[in-house]
Order: structure tokens, then sequence, then C-alpha cells
């Protein structure tokens, strides 16, 4: 489809950005531009634009980038990125209420500090608290879902929505809320606990996940969601990748990481179709030696380059 331009939007009081370099916002650090980048003033502010923007327009949103694949040939339409309007956080009793731009980690760390256990595996979780619930995000033992009491959005027309944990349809890796669905903030609820008993286990998961990941790369989050134990064999997505001896396989600038294969590394001049095409050599390879199927957690967004895909 064609670009869009600022003229084409509502006025808004947030701030748009025209043909904004989206590579310097993933961690990946690859990807084509995105025709226009918006930042919402407030909730009014997006409810106002999504409201007055015509439905053929396409709307994304990205966090900070930390599970996303941007395509080379950039993003048609607009890219909503939130700012510290929605990266507020507040504590009431064992109610934990963030904004969906909150850096996941940020809020573990402030629900430690008022004594709020159970969201230590927030600590874990690369991105922002909108990803978190959209994928129903987890790791070292917990998830969205069992902390989440209700969450704000707002669908493609502008209208406010509160969607309970039961409304929100979430499985494994998965949240059954429309796609058009735009996240603004979360209620979350945990139990007490001394907060240096939870920031002790904080820190066991922080050194847990820096010897097991490739923190310091340029990467993304996992790439896939780990099987159906019943159909892999209890084995996860890694342990397929190595079974099949994907386990360092190089695709351009783009490599599986040997010190953990459900990770993808730009080491240093990748571009997106190297890293997509390396994750889908990946995924065929396991499918025909193993009769599994995975699935890509990563989200890909945009055009790839002489396609238009």
């Amino acid at each position: 489809m064609k670009k869009i331009t600022i003229s084409e939007l509502p006025a808004v009081r947030g701030k748009y950005t025209e043909n904004a370099d989206l590579s310097a916002l993933t961690w990946f650090r690859v990807g084509g531009p995105a025709d226009v980048l918006f930042s919402p003033a407030d909730e009014d502010d997006l409810a106002h634009f999504l409201k007055e923007t015509p439905e053929e327009i396409p709307v994304h949103v990205m966090g900070v980038g930390s599970n996303l694949l941007v395509r080379d040939g950039g993003v048609r339409g607009v890219v909503i990125r939130f700012g510290s309007p929605f990266r507020q956080i507040s504590v009431s009793g064992m109610r934990v209420t963030a904004g969906a731009g909150c850096i996941d980690a940020q809020v573990a760390k402030a629900a430690a500090q008022a004594g709020v256990a159970g969201l230590e595996f927030f600590r874990g979780v690369p991105g922002t608290i909108g990803g978190a619930i959209r994928m129903n995000a987890g790791a070292y033992g917990g998830e969205v879902k069992d902390v989440l009491v209700a969450a704000v959005a707002y669908d493609r027309k502008g209208r406010r929505r509160i969607l309970s944990k039961d409304g929100l349809g979430f499985s494994y890796r998965h949240c059954a809320a429309p796609e058009g669905f735009i996240f603004t903030s979360a209620t979350f609820e945990g139990r007490p606990d001394e907060p240096e008993r939870i920031l002790k286990r904080m820190e066991e998961i922080s050194a847990a996940r820096e010897e097991t990941q490739p923190i310091r790369e340029r990467t993304g989050g996992s790439t896939f969601a780990n099987p159906d134990p019943d159909i892999s064999g209890g084995k996860k997505s890694w342990q397929l990748i190595d079974e099949i001896g994907g386990r360092g396989r190089v695709v351009g600038d783009a490599q599986v990481s040997e010190h953990h294969c459900n990770f993808m590394i730009n080491r240093g001049k990748a571009s997106a179709a190297d890293l997509e095409a390396l994750i889908e050599s990946l995924r065929q390879d396991v499918a025909r030696e193993t009769g599994v199927e995975l699935k890509w957690e990563i989200r890909r967004i945009g055009e790839a380059i002489g396609n238009g895909e």
C-alpha cells in the first residue's frame, strides 16, 4: 500500500514523527522506517486519534522492541509508541497498576519494594506491560494470567474497554483479545511478603537469565514458543533446534545463539530478511526432522523489500 503522511492524520496533542527509523528502537537493530510514529499525550489523545483516523490506515503498537522484527521495507501506516504518560506505576495494598509502556522489570521492582510478591517473574520478561498482556508473557514459573486482575484497552474506534482476566481468554503465550485492541494499563494482584525476600528471588531470576541467555547481544526475546510437550515429547524449542544441528547456524550476518539456540543474534550487519530466513530455516528443518511445528513468539511487522509482503 502507499505511504501515509501526517497530513492524512487527525490533529493530536502528542507527537508525530514522519519516516521514523524503527531499527534504532528494536533490540535486533534492524528494519525499515515507519511512515509515521505517534506518541500520544494521554489516553484521551489516543482515543481521539483512533476515532478520527480512517480505518484503512494500518495502526501498530510497539513497546521497547524486544520481541519484534521489523522488516526491511518498513511499516506502512502508523506505529504507536507510548511515552512517559503510559509509564506510571502505583501500588495500593496488594494491587499494582502499571501503564502499558512500563518496562516489565520495573513493575517487578516496584511491587517488590512495596512488599507485593507474585510479580517476580516480570524480572525475567524483556519488554513492556502492553506486550506482556498481549502474549500472556511468562518466565521462571509465572505468567501474566496468574496475577492479572483487569486491563484497560482501546478499540480501533477509540472506545475504552475494561477487560477482566476471564474476558481476555488467556492461554499459553496467547491472549484472545481482538488484534485491534490497544492496551494502555493493567492491574495485577500479588500476595504479601518481605521486600528483602522478594528482591532476593528477583536477583536469582536475573542471575539465571544472565547465565542462560545472550542478553548482551543484539537479540530479541525467545524466538519460538515452546511446543505442546505431548507433541514434542517434552522437548522445548531450544532442544529441538539443537537436535537438528541448528545451534550456531548462520544466514547472512544473522546467527543462532551458541549460548541459547532459541535466541537469534544480529552479529552487526544482519538485515531483517537474514533473521527471518534463518528463523524459517529452523522451523522447516525441525518440522521435517522431528514432526514438530514451531510457532513464532517474536512478532513481525512491515514489508519485505522487493515483494511488498
